[in-house]
Formats: C-alpha cells, sequence, structure tokens
C-alpha cells in the first residue's frame, strides 16, 4: 500500500500547484522524518490532508505533530485519510478530535478463471479506445456529469488527466468509451499496477441521461476482459462503502472487499 494516494503523488510533481501545500518533519539536523500535504481547492469541502511519517521513527509523537500542523494549517476544518485505517491512523483521529465520515473500501477478484461474460451493449452504443488531445475535452465533461456528486473525481481538471497521460502506466488501450450518435455517453478506464500484477477498475462513468440500461455493467465487463488478457492475475477496485448499489453490483461479479481506507473530519 502507498502511504500517499495517487493524487497527492501527483501533486508533489510539476511545480507549484495552487491551494496544495506541503509539510516537512525534521528534527535537528537528522534526515526527513514525516511528511504531509494539505490540500484546498475544493470551494466547499474542508481543506484535505494526508500524512506519513518513517516507519522508523513512528511511535515518538512526529504524526501527532504534523496532524496538529495540518490542523492549524487549516484554520480547525480539516479532512485526513487514514490509508488502510490502521489502528494508529485511528488513534491519531482521535487525539485530533475528528470523526469518521467516509469509508473507501478497496475491492478484489480473481482474473482467472474470467467467468464474466461478452458484454452486451445497449442499442445504438459503440465502443472504442480513448485518443488522448482528441478525446480530452468530451471525456471531462461526461466524468463531471457522471460524478457531480463526487467532488474529487468530478472536479478533474485538463491538467489532472495530463498528468494521468504522462504516467509510466497510462495506455489508451485499456481506455474505453462508449458512444451513441456520435457523443460519448461512457467510459470505463482501467490501470495495470504492473510491479503487483494488479489490474485496476480506475474509474467506469455513465452519463447521467445514459444510466440504468446496463452501460455499466456492459463497460466493467470490457475492462475486465481486456486486463484478464493481459495475463494479470488479480483485479481491483475502490468503492466508497456508503455506495450500497456499486458495493453490490461489484460482490455480483465477484469482488470481495480487501481493505479500507478511512477519512475522518472535524466536526465543523
Amino acid at each position: 500500500m502507498q502511504a500517499v494516494s495517487e493524487q497527492g503523488r501527483l501533486q508533489l510533481r510539476g511545480g507549484h500547484r495552487e491551494g496544495v501545500r506541503h509539510f516537512l518533519l525534521y528534527v535537528g539536523e537528522g534526515p526527513l522524518l514525516g511528511y504531509a500535504q494539505l490540500e484546498d481547492t475544493d470551494p466547499v469541502e474542508a481543506p484535505a490532508a494526508e500524512l506519513v511519517v518513517h516507519p522508523a521513527h513512528r511511535g515518538a509523537g512526529h504524526g501527532r505533530t504534523l496532524g496538529t500542523t495540518v490542523l492549524d494549517a487549516s484554520g480547525k476544518r480539516l479532512r485526513v485519510w487514514a490509508h488502510g485505517g490502521k489502528a494508529a491512523a485511528r488513534h491519531l483521529a482521535q487525539v485530533l478530535g475528528l470523526t469518521l465520515f467516509r469509508e473507501l473500501r478497496q475491492m478484489r477478484r480473481p482474473l482467472s478463471p474470467l467467468d464474466i461474460p461478452e458484454p452486451v451493449y445497449p442499442a445504438g452504443v459503440g465502443v472504442r479506445t480513448f485518443v488522448p488531445g482528441q478525446d480530452d475535452a468530451a471525456w471531462l465533461a461526461v466524468n463531471a456529469a457522471a460524478f457531480a456528486h463526487h467532488p474529487e473525481q468530478g472536479g478533474m481538471t485538463q491538467r489532472d488527466l495530463d498528468d494521468r497521460k504522462a504516467e509510466p502506466w497510462f495506455d489508451p488501450k485499456g481506455f474505453f468509451l462508449a458512444e451513441r450518435g456520435g457523443e460519448l455517453v461512457g467510459f470505463h478506464w482501467t490501470k495495470v499496477h504492473a510491479e503487483e500484477q494488479l489490474g485496476e477498475v480506475y474509474v467506469v462513468g455513465i452519463r447521467p441521461d445514459a444510466q440504468g440500461g446496463g452501460l455499466g455493467k456492459a463497460l466493467t465487463a470490457t475492462g475486465l476482459r481486456h486486463l484478464a488478457a493481459q495475463g494479470l492475475p488479480t483485479a481491483m477496485l475502490y468503492v466508497d462503502a456508503d455506495n450500497t448499489a456499486a458495493v453490490t453490483v461489484y460482490e455480483r461479479i465477484g469482488f470481495t472487499t480487501h481493505e479500507t481506507d478511512l477519512m475522518y473530519r472535524t466536526e465543523s
């Protein structure tokens, strides 16, 4: 498990980003002991933070120091991710006076044997793969519409998309677009974690007026079959625990919970 999320790692690269601050923890002239990131870019939600302490220096109060620092920097209005939901992170959240409000599940299923039938698409819908540059604007628009309720995913910008296109894992052959009448109505973006030999259902999005007709199920099947064809043994995905409809769909196609990330926040 990565100590900092993909978005957090991307925000460490490429120079200054408006609304993103970085905090480094040292003791005297010693080595770097800890790191925290504070992102204050959402116009509605409280600033979001991630923090990590070097494994060899945990248990010495450094996490509390970083946590207090970002809490103060946020104006006492904060959200904090605890990746993996470990006991130490839960304790730190309690010390900082934060309460649990979001649970993000990582679910997994084997890809061999792949007992998923050929996808069946709604009438008039065709599928092709993403063309970088050509499809950027249309994808951003459908993504924003599909995830209007989800500030992190729905708020993706051209820079966010460009950051991901520049990553070594990006492969347009695994980025499937569903079109009807020449308009984009849905997509399934897959991702391969080469070192871990994991395929990921990175994001599946359906334009609101195209939901409910089986398009999401068909796109999910297309992506999983693509990942299986790469010889990957396992697929993974992230889903909010309170999205019971999605959790049920994924459980029906063989996914089970592997681990859980927790987000805590201040009361105000």
